[in-house]
C-alpha cells in the first residue's frame, strides 16, 4: 500500500467513526398526485441543503421523520408525476419538539400556469455564507435559453462576444459543472455551455472566495454550475446551432445526449466551432535619451486575421452498482486547428519626427492542439444522514504542433535595402497531467458538518523550439532562438472544513495545505548553455465565513469572508527561451517568475436576496502579469511579478421587477487599484480608481417572445504597466419559443455602437513610452436555434472530476 493510499484510508476511518444521535419528530403529508410510489421526501438543513434523512410516503401520502436533533430544516419532495417542491424552513428547538407540517399540495407536470407559480417562490439570486447562488427557474425569461445565457445575467459575471467569461473584471475564472472541472479550453467551453439548456441547470454558484474544498489556485474565483439532481430515464438531450456574422463569420454548434437504462447511464456531447476574427492593431513607441530628449519613434500598424477551429467530444458512463455506490468513466478530447496571419507596416522616425526608414513584415502561423483525457470516479453514500466518500482520478494529455514563418525587411526612405530577417520555426509541445483526489463529507449533530480531502497531481511538459534562418531557400539553424525545455511538477494537498449553523448565525472555517515542487531544465545548444531550476512551495490557505441575520425573518443579512489564494504561472511561461514576433518585438518566458499570493476580504450586506452591497479588499504579493522591457530599441514582452498590489472597493448587485413586462438586473463596482513595485529598475508607485456598470433589461412581450437590452461601461483601469482607455458596449436580442416551447430561436446584436475597442498607454519603461489601440470584430449579429428533448422518468444525476487548477494553466489558444 502506498503512502497516499494509507493516508486516505486512515483519514476516512477516523472521520467515519463519528456518529450522530437524533431524537425529535416531524410529520407531514402530500396531496395532488395519484401515483405515490416514486415520491421521495427529503429532510435537509437550511444552512447548506445537506441531506439529513430521506423516506417514502405511505399509501395515504403521509411521511414521518424521527430521531432528530435541534436545528433549522426544510422539506424537499421529488416525484416523476409532479414538479419538484421545497417547503419553508422550520425550527426544532429542543427534545420535546413535535412538528405537524401542513399538507403539501404538489403540482402535476405539464401544468404551465402552476409551474410558473412554483418556480417563482425562489429568488433569482440567493446569498449563502460562502457563495452567491443563482436560481435560473426563478426568472421566466430564462426559459428556452442556455447555461451561457444565464451566466451572462449573473451578478459580476461578464461574457464577451466570443464566450470568454470573467468574474468581477478578472479573467481566468474557473468553471465547474457539478463540482468538477469542465476540462475544456475557453472556445470549446463556450460551445459546451451553449449546448446546455437552462431547464437542465439547477443553480449557478459564484464563489469569489472559494472554500477549502476547492483548489487554492485562481484569484478570479470559481463558478460552479449545478445541474438539476433529476435526469430522465430513456433519452434526453439537446442541439444548439449558432451562426454569427461580423466582419468575419463564426459558428458554434453542439449536441448532447443522455440515455439511462436500468443501472447504466450513458452520456455524450459533441461540439464543432469555427471562429474567424480580425484585429486592427496600432502601436506607437517613443524613445528618449537618458536626459529625456526624443531620440526616435516607431509607428506600427498591423492587420491580424485569425481562424480558430474547435472540435470536441465527450463520452461517459455511470454504473449505479447499488443504491449507495456509483462508478463512473469519462473520456474527453478535442482537436483545435488555428491559423493567424499578421501583416504589419511600420515607420521609423528620428528625434525630430523625420522619416528615416520603413519596415514591412509578414508572419504566418499554423497551430494544432490535440487533447485526450480520461476520468475514473467512484462515490459511496455511507448512510442516509449524508456521509459520503468519493474518489476521482484523471489523466490528461495535450499535443501541440506550431509552425511559424516570419519575413521582416527594412528599407530606407528612398526604397533601398537596409536589412532583413527571414525565419522559419517549429514549436512542438506536449503536456501530461495525472491527478487523483479523495473527498469525505460527514454531517455532525446540531447542524454541524465536517469535510476533508486529499489530492495529488503530477505534470510533465516538453517544449522544443527549432528556429532557422532562411537564406536563399536554405534553412540554417538559428541557435539564438532555438531551445528545448523540460518541466516537471508534483503537487500534494489536503484540506479540512468545518461548518456550524445556529438560528441567526452561521460559521464556516477551512484550512488547505498545498505542497508543490517545480523542476525546469533548458537543454543547451552550441550557442546557449543549459540551465535548470528547482523550487518548492509549502503553503497553508485558511478560509473563514461568517453570516449573521439582523432579523428573525432573515431579510437583512451580513456576510463576511476571508481567504488566502495562490496563482501559479502557466507551464509555458516558465520556459526561458525568446522568440521574435517581429524584428522589433520579442516574446520571452521567465524561469524566475514566482507564484502570486493574495489575501482577500469581503463584507456583504444583503436585503431579501434582492440587493447586495459588498465592500472588498485584496492584498496581493508578486502579481503575475505581462511586463514590457526596452533594450536597444527592441521591446521584450514576458510574464513577470509585480511586487505589491492592493485593491479595495465597493460593488452593488440586484434585481428589480419594474413592471409586469419588465425586469432589471444590475451590477456595478467602483474600485481603487494601487501598485507599489519596480519593473526592470523603473518604479511603479501609483493608484487609480475605476468604475464599471452593467445593467440588463428584460422585456416580456408575449409568453413566447422576450427581448433584452443590456450594456456595460468601464472607465480607465490600471493594469500593471498598462493604463487602458474607457470601453463600453450595448447589446440587444430577441428570443422566441417554438416547437411546444422545447426549442427557441434567438437573434442578437452585440456592441451595437462599436465602442468595445481596447487601447491604452504602456508606461514605466526605461527611456521609452508607448500606446496602442485595437479594433476588434465585436459588432456581430448572431442567429441561434436550440432544441432540447426528454422522455422518461426521473433519476438521480452524479458528479465526477479530479483535476482543475492544472487544466487552467494550459494555454491552448
Amino acid at each position: 500500500m502506498s503512502k497516499n493510499q494509507f493516508i486516505i484510508l486512515t483519514i476516512s476511518w477516523c472521520i467515519i467513526s463519528f456518529q450522530t444521535a437524533f431524537s425529535q419528530q416531524v410529520k407531514g403529508s402530500i396531496t395532488g398526485i395519484e401515483d405515490l410510489s416514486s415520491t421521495i421526501v427529503r429532510l435537509n438543513t437550511t444552512f447548506d441543503s445537506t441531506l439529513v434523512k430521506a423516506t417514502f410516503v405511505d399509501s395515504l401520502g403521509q411521511f414521518e421523520f424521527v430521531g432528530l436533533k435541534k436545528g433549522s430544516f426544510f422539506i424537499s419532495i421529488e416525484s416523476s408525476e409532479a414538479l419538484p417542491f421545497s417547503s419553508d424552513s422550520f425550527q426544532i428547538v429542543d427534545a420535546s419538539t413535535r412538528i405537524s407540517l401542513p399538507v403539501f399540495q404538489l403540482t402535476k407536470r405539464n401544468t404551465a400556469i402552476d409551474e410558473v407559480a412554483i418556480v417563482a417562490t425562489k429568488p433569482f439570486i440567493e446569498r449563502k455564507i460562502d457563495r452567491v447562488v443563482v436560481n435560473p427557474d426563478a426568472m421566466i425569461g430564462n426559459a428556452g435559453t442556455t447555461a451561457l445565457d444565464i451566466l451572462e445575467k449573473a451578478p459580476g459575471v461578464m461574457v464577451d462576444v466570443d464566450g470568454n467569461i470573467s468574474l468581477k473584471g478578472k479573467p481566468g475564472v474557473q468553471i465547474y459543472i457539478d463540482n468538477k472541472p469542465t476540462y475544456l479550453p475557453q472556445a470549446e467551453l463556450a460551445g459546451y455551455l451553449r449546448s446546455l439548456p437552462s431547464s437542465s441547470v439547477g443553480t449557478i454558484e459564484i464563489m469569489t472566495n472559494p472554500p477549502a474544498r476547492y483548489e487554492a489556485a485562481g484569484n478570479a474565483g470559481i463558478i460552479n454550475i449545478q445541474m438539476k439532481r433529476l435526469k430522465e430515464k430513456g433519452f434526453n438531450g439537446g442541439i444548439n446551432l449558432r451562426y454569427g456574422q461580423g466582419r468575419h463569420s463564426r459558428t458554434n454548434n453542439s449536441f448532447n445526449l443522455n440515455y439511462r437504462v436500468n443501472k447504466i447511464n450513458l452520456f455524450t456531447s459533441l461540439g464543432i466551432s469555427q471562429n474567424n476574427s480580425f484585429q486592427d492593431l496600432t502601436i506607437n513607441r517613443y524613445y528618449f535619451t537618458p536626459s529625456g530628449q526624443a531620440s526616435s519613434s516607431f509607428l506600427q500598424h498591423s492587420d491580424i486575421t485569425r481562424k480558430h477551429g474547435g472540435n470536441s467530444a465527450k463520452i461517459g458512463l455511470d454504473w449505479y452498482a447499488s443504491k449507495k455506490s456509483t462508478l463512473g468513466f469519462v473520456l474527453t478530447g478535442f482537436y483545435n486547428p488555428s491559423t493567424e496571419e499578421n501583416v504589419n507596416n511600420a515607420q521609423i522616425l528620428d528625434g525630430n519626427d523625420v522619416l528615416i526608414s520603413r519596415v514591412n513584415a509578414n508572419s504566418l502561423s499554423d497551430n494544432k492542439w490535440i487533447n485526450g483525457g480520461a476520468n475514473v470516479n467512484y462515490s459511496l453514500k455511507i448512510d442516509s444522514l449524508g456521509k459520503e466518500l468519493s474518489f476521482n482520478a484523471d489523466y490528461i494529455h495535450y499535443t501541440s504542433d506550431h509552425i511559424q514563418t516570419l519575413r521582416n525587411q527594412t528599407d530606407s526612405v528612398d526604397g533601398s535595402f537596409v536589412s532583413a530577417l527571414n525565419l522559419y520555426s517549429t514549436l512542438p509541445a506536449t503536456i501530461a497531467i495525472q491527478t487523483a483526489k479523495a473527498d469525505y463529507v460527514h454531517p455532525l449533530k446540531n447542524n454541524n458538518r465536517f469535510d476533508a480531502g486529499l489530492k495529488t497531481a503530477f505534470v510533465q511538459t516538453n517544449n522544443t523550439a527549432s528556429f532557422f534562418d532562411v537564406v536563399n531557400d536554405v534553412n540554417i539553424p538559428n541557435y539564438s532562438f532555438s531551445n528545448e525545455f523540460r518541466y516537471r511538477e508534483n503537487t500534494n494537498a489536503a484540506y479540512i472544513n468545518y461548518s456550524q449553523d445556529w438560528n441567526r448565525f452561521s460559521l464556516q472555517l477551512g484550512l488547505r495545505f498545498e505542497s508543490i515542487v517545480m523542476k525546469g531544465n533548458q537543454l543547451g545548444n552550441p550557442m546557449v548553455q543549459d540551465s535548470s531550476f528547482t523550487r518548492t512551495y509549502n503553503s497553508l490557505f485558511p478560509t473563514a465565513f461568517l453570516l449573521y441575520s439582523l432579523d428573525t425573518a432573515k431579510f437583512h443579512q451580513l456576510i463576511f469572508s476571508f481567504g488566502r489564494r495562490i496563482d501559479y504561472p502557466n507551464y509555458e511561461d516558465l520556459n526561458p527561451f525568446t522568440y521574435p514576433m517581429d524584428a522589433y518585438t520579442y516574446y520571452a518566458g521567465n524561469p524566475y517568475i514566482k507564484p502570486t499570493f493574495s489575501y482577500n476580504f469581503e463584507l456583504t450586506y444583503s436585503f431579501k436576496n434582492k440587493i447586495s452591497i459588498t465592500a472588498d479588499y485584496s492584498y496581493v504579493n508578486n502579481l503575475i502579469q505581462e511586463t514590457n522591457e526596452q533594450v536597444n530599441n527592441i521591446y521584450y514582452s514576458r510574464p513577470g511579478n509585480f511586487g505589491q498590489q492592493q485593491v479595495a472597493g465597493i460593488s452593488i448587485s440586484g434585481e428589480q421587477k419594474l413592471a409586469k413586462w419588465l425586469n432589471m438586473n444590475f451590477y456595478s463596482e467602483c474600485k481603487n487599484i494601487a501598485f507599489n513595485t519596480s519593473i526592470y529598475g523603473q518604479p511603479l508607485k501609483e493608484q487609480r480608481w475605476y468604475w464599471y456598470i452593467g445593467p440588463t433589461f428584460q422585456f416580456f412581450i408575449h409568453p413566447k417572445l422576450t427581448a433584452e437590452l443590456a450594456g456595460s461601461y468601464q472607465t480607465r483601469i490600471l493594469v500593471g504597466q498598462f493604463l487602458t482607455i474607457p470601453v463600453g458596449s450595448i447589446r440587444a436580442g430577441l428570443a422566441y419559443k417554438i416547437l411546444k416551447e422545447k426549442g427557441s430561436l434567438k437573434l442578437n446584436l452585440s456592441d451595437i455602437l462599436y465602442t468595445n475597442q481596447p487601447g491604452g498607454d504602456i508606461r514605466n519603461i526605461a527611456n521609452s513610452k508607448a500606446n496602442w489601440l485595437s479594433k476588434l470584430d465585436t459588432r456581430v449579429v448572431t442567429l441561434s436555434f436550440s432544441y432540447h428533448f426528454n422522455k422518461g422518468k426521473s433519476m438521480n444525476a452524479r458528479q465526477s472530476g479530479a483535476s482543475d487548477s492544472e487544466k487552467k494553466r494550459v494555454n491552448t489558444n
